[in-house]
């Protein structure tokens, strides 16, 4: 993570940090935003003294120089890029799209990979929410109180379990204050305009002193029905009436938290460290784009504790233990008010770290994690059991500087329980009786970073990884109204299988930046949702195509599949005065295929590339870029091609030093030519109800004292 040493009133500056600045990949293989302008040399610096920047997430040893593949969001390039949810924010980081069920349920998917192969992280901890069980569900993890997001593309499965064999989103904020501080200091964002017409707002303040901190935050959001370009919405193959929103989309989010942290040690004492506790709400009532008059009433209740101590001698370097509860339930309600299903779940998770002292060149880091999730739906929409998860996984990642770069290597063995309590009445048999299944897993990964000349780097990583089905992809068993099909689990399934090699070639100066990545995955057990090719009743009783209410049914199987893709990332200075003018550019591919039938892989999206012109002059900072999506023809036999689109969008900010606070304004317009687009990740039942976001125009302004 970026380190910063704060004056009083800018203790709350985490997400105002760089100023535009870190635009494009360090040699740690970090970036920020792509398109986020360097700032220019005749900005006022903010008096805050920067440090290097080093990831967090996958990267528990605080290594300059990762392998991995990490996108980092954070200081204007955050503010001027957030959205209204997190999926929202980080679509079309390189290698990153999104499920898009409207604007209100959007989940980051991850070179083609999605659901339960994504791990949404707040603050390194597990989300815990329904997200994964349905696109309908949305992410509580609100971006506005966000300072930081990074996001690890390809498997992270070594430190955070199977479901990360995909990759991981890690938002980042100071509800559990990192370092002391003095005095009082604050920030506030208010945003009003865009496509949903947001009016939105958060308000933080902290304080404190060289032995406690404390913090509390406010946020609320409100959004209308989204406005795109007139269209024709198509629901089940039916044309409806010509519309320029998304029906139900609209959305009210509120919520806070409170927090703080105790520091011990000073410089010449053998230990240093931390220990904090925060309590955080989320609130959110949006639509249902699917389902006209449906409203989700969702709430998450949230508990972390965070500690850390910091040796300079004997065999520990450092011992760093997180834990989190988290309560969440969200009700479905009908028009007439009546509930119609509530998913609830309540969970834990706790993770422990320890770094030991070198030996000789090596270093290294052991640890263990724990994780409870219990899940019930009740209601007449419940398709899944009541059912307990237990994961328990032991890791460890030893790291070495040699003559070749920095070799890193890593294993992790891990314990999957998945209980289902079968029928709830065994008068309304429809999940049969208990079932409960163990998996043993296994993850190992092999890293290396080389530098071939001063401004050039190569990185390669070699991963195995498996993840256990999950209680949906083991028991459900009924319509799932979001899909508009039957699921069916399947109680044999296997582990998850599968091997990823990741290659990249980088080269930065101090204002020019190139990295050309790609990657290679291969499953030998990939768990997939595939259609039978049969139509089933409510009941799951197979039944003639055509008949009313009848529904396609959809089986979960393990299949053979592959997956792989290229990223490519640039900037260019182009010229220094009058105006600092800097040319970006990003692409990424991604080619998924089920080897078992032969067809795509579903949700993939298709070639993108974006072209962008930064200018910065003093404290102004401009932007203009195209975003291009290609055509998507590579699609499985129940889906459709999704057409090409262009996206231009523009943004202009300036920076304001007034007394005692430092504040950013900004106006963004996007999709300036109101072109009519849609989203190849979003699954073909929604598709046609939910265009991308139409011409729009958004300001808003942070201020921080």
């Amino acid at each position: 993570m970026q380190s910063r040493l704060h004056t009083p009133r800018h203790a709350l500056a985490l997400s105002l940090s760089l100023a535009f600045g870190a635009g494009m990949p360090q040699i740690s293989q970090a970036q920020t935003a792509p398109d986020a302008p360097a700032p220019a040399s005749a900005a006022a610096p903010l008096p805050t003294r920067t440090l290097d920047t080093v990831v967090v997430t996958g990267n528990p040893l605080g290594s300059p120089q990762i392998a991995a593949p990490v996108s980092v969001l954070s200081g204007d390039g955050l503010v001027l890029r957030r959205g209204s949810s997190l999926g929202d924010t980080l679509n079309s980081l390189p290698g990153v799209s999104s499920t898009y069920f409207g604007p209100n349920a959007n989940r980051p998917v991850i070179r083609g990979l999605d659901g339960d192969r994504v791990r949404i992280l707040s603050n390194g901890g597990a989300s815990m929410d329904a997200s994964s069980l349905s696109y309908d569900h949305a992410v509580p993890i609100e971006p506005l109180i966000a300072d930081r997001i990074e996001v690890l593309r390809g498997p992270g499965a070594l430190f955070y379990g199977g479901s990360a064999v995909g990759g991981v989103v890690n938002t980042l904020d100071n509800r559990i204050p990192r370092a002391p501080m003095e005095g009082f200091s604050g920030a506030a964002e208010v945003r009003f305009g865009g496509a949903a017409r947001t009016r939105g707002g958060a308000a933080l303040i902290e304080s404190g002193n060289d032995r406690f901190a404390v913090h509390a935050d406010v946020f609320g959001r409100d959004t209308s029905d989204q406005l795109v370009p007139r269209y024709t919405p198509v629901e089940d193959g039916e044309p409806l009436a010509r519309s320029s929103h998304v029906r139900n989309s609209a959305a009210e989010t509120r919520g806070g938290a409170l927090g703080g942290s105790l520091f011990f040690g000073s410089g010449a004492d053998p230990a240093q460290g931390r220990v904090g506790l925060s309590v955080d709400t989320y609130h959110s009532d949006y639509g249902i784009t699917a389902e006209p008059g449906v409203m989700i009433q969702l709430k998450r209740d949230h508990v972390g504790f965070a500690g850390e101590i910091k040796l300079t001698d004997g065999p520990l370097r450092a011992v760093r233990l997180n834990a989190n509860y988290t309560d969440y339930q969200h009700r479905e309600v009908e028009g007439d008010g009546a509930v119609g299903t509530v998913f609830s779940s309540q969970g834990h998770d706790v993770r422990l770290e320890v770094e030991h002292a070198p030996i000789g060149p090596l270093r290294g880091v052991l640890g263990l994690q724990h994780e409870d999730f219990d899940f019930s739906a009740l209601g007449e929409e419940a398709f899944v059991p009541e059912t307990r998860t237990r994961k328990t996984g032991l890791f460890a990642l030893e790291e070495l500087a040699w003559v070749g770069g920095t070799l890193s290597v890593g294993a992790r063995l891990e314990r999957a329980e998945v209980d289902s309590d079968g029928d709830a009445d065994p008068l309304s048999p429809k999940f049969g009786a208990p079932v409960r299944r163990n998996f043993w897993l296994q993850s190992y990964s092999l890293a290396n970073v080389v530098p071939l000349a001063p401004a050039w780097s190569l990185s390669a990583s070699l991963s195995a990884t498996e993840r256990a089905p999950t209680y949906f992809e083991l028991y459900a068993n009924g319509v799932h109204a979001a899909t508009g099909s039957y699921e069916q689990g399947n109680t044999r399934l296997p582990t998850e299988r599968g091997t990823n090699v990741d290659l990249a070639v980088q080269w930065k100066t101090d204002t020019d930046r190139l990295r050309v990545g790609t990657f290679y995955t291969r499953f030998s057990r990939f768990i997939s949702l595939d259609a039978s090719g049969d139509q089933v009743d409510e009941s799951g009783a197979v039944v003639a195509a055509g008949t009313p209410e009848s529904v396609p049914l959809y089986r979960f199987n393990a299949v053979r599949a592959r997956l792989y893709g290229v990223e490519i990332e640039g900037r260019k200075r182009l010229a220094e005065l009058p105006w600092q003018l800097d040319g970006t550019t990003q692409f990424d591919m991604t080619r998924g295929t089920n080897l078992s039938t032969g067809e795509p892989l579903p949700r993939i999206a298709p070639w993108r590339l974006k072209l962008g012109l930064d200018a910065a002059r003093g404290p102004w900072t401009a932007r203009i870029e195209a975003d291009h999506a290609a055509r998507q023809n590579r699609v499985p036999d129940t889906d459709r091609p999704t057409a090409s689109y262009t996206l231009v969008n523009l943004s202009l900010s300036q920076r304001i030093n007034v007394n005692q606070a430092d504040a950013i304004w900004f106006v963004k317009l996007t999709n300036l030519g109101n072109e009519r687009a849609y989203s190849a990740s979003t699954i073909q039942t929604i598709r046609g109800l939910s265009p991308l976001p139409g011409r729009a125009v958004e300001v808003g302004m942070r201020v921080t004292f």
